[in-house]
């Protein structure tokens, strides 16, 4: 696989972090999980709903073919472990807020000092040395902060919570490319180096698309009257007499014309022609009186042979169960009849290989102190005090 034989020491938590190395793990890197010695480890190990076995959902989706690290990084023989593995390591991911790493003694400057060659990541929500460095936050503070939930308004035109961790996987992926961007240039140089990822600057990053107002006429945007939001009538969701909704997510004039012409109404073209906003009103009005007329199941059968971007509003567990998800690969069962989240990176000539098996907590401490060469007896005595 593209990651094999490469070494992760992984200190982050929740979702970026442990995300993000998870897709590493499931193209063959070694990605060791470094979890507080608290008793817990991992918080997200006993966060939401649980599978038969007790392991919960969240975790399992971020932790599968990991190793599993118990380690008090406040005791000296602790750091002294973890300096040791950082010294065989290609790369150390760290999500603790600015400054823990430096108190803890495990930050870039001193694993560099013992490893020159490695790739240090830290991801925090505002950066390392801004203004708002100490500010504590997740995902939701950040989407606040970055003017993301100000776009998604409801019916009611007011600000609503985001479903979706878009600061937090938008950092995610943000870290993995600057990872793999910094070990291609490392097999140039032989030189290792540090990223600063914050997940305020990976949100803004992906606005392309609705930045017109800002950037070209300096107001705030109005999501109801944009495009992307519901401005235009070509991406739009409209009511179906039973309840359902359709979504429409194709403004083209090409999809327009198609729609329009199977629907009897040749005479609103021109009107999808209009910018997004009140000129498109009366091509908003009707779809939205025309698909309340019929069921989505009878919508459907009708919009089935029309070339136009659309798609229903369906659940998470609708979704999942579609055998689509299976057939791309993104949903799979483990031999304890446990389902993942499959890995969307896939190549042809080495498809991904995840591993299923979620490492207990401090499941492989033992083996790892004795990979770096601590006898048994330190090992044990290690055990004893509790620090791994």
């Amino acid at each position: 696989m593209k990651l094999e034989g490469l070494k992760v020491l992984d200190l982050s938590a929740f979702l970026p972090g442990p995300h993000m190395t998870m897709m590493m793990a499931d193209h063959g890197a070694d990605v060791i999980m470094v979890e507080p010695a608290n008793g817990t480890g991992e918080p997200t190990r006993v966060i939401g709903e649980t599978t038969g076995d007790g392991v919960s959902v969240w975790f399992r989706n971020i932790a599968r073919g990991k190793r599993s690290l118990k380690l008090n990084l406040k005791d000296p023989d602790g750091l002294d472990l973890f300096l040791r593995l950082a010294e065989t390591a290609d790369v150390v991911v760290e999500a603790f807020r600015p400054g823990v790493v430096t108190r803890l003694g495990v930050d870039y400057e001193a694993v560099s000092a013992r490893n020159p060659s490695v790739v240090y990541c830290s991801i925090s929500a505002f950066g390392q040395d801004s203004s708002l460095a100490k500010k504590p936050a997740h995902d939701t503070a950040v989407q606040a902060l970055a003017g993301l939930t100000d776009l998604a308004r409801g019916s009611d035109d007011k600000p609503t919570m985001p479903n979706i961790p878009f600061a937090d996987a938008s950092a995610s992926l943000m870290a993995l490319s600057a990872i793999l961007m910094a070990l291609y240039r490392r097999t140039q140089t032989g030189k290792g180096d540090y990223i600063d990822l914050a997940m305020y600057d990976a949100a803004i990053a992906w606005t392309p698309n609705v930045l017109g107002p800002t950037f070209g006429e300096n107001r705030a945007p109005e999501p109801k009257q944009m495009r992307s939001f519901g401005g235009s009538a070509l991406t739009n969701l409209y009511e179906t007499s039973d309840g359902e909704y359709l979504s429409f997510a194709g403004p083209e004039i090409k999809f327009a014309t198609n729609l329009l012409t199977a629907l009897g109404r040749t005479d609103l073209i021109e009107v999808a022609k209009v910018p997004p906003g009140p000129g498109q009103a009366p091509l908003r009005k009707f779809f939205s009186d025309t698909f309340k007329t019929k069921t989505l199941a009878e919508w459907q059968v009708f919009l089935e042979p029309i070339d136009c971007a659309w798609a229903w509003v369906r659940t998470l567990k609708d979704a999942f169960d579609d055998p689509f998800t299976a057939e791309r690969g993104m949903v799979f069962t483990d031999a304890d009849g446990n389902r993942h989240v499959g890995p969307p990176i896939k190549f042809q000539n080495e498809p991904p290989q995840p591993n299923p098996a979620v490492p207990e907590f401090g499941e492989h401490s033992a083996a790892l102190a004795s990979e770096v060469g601590l006898p048994p007896e330190k090992i044990a005595a290690l055990k004893e005090k509790g620090t791994i």
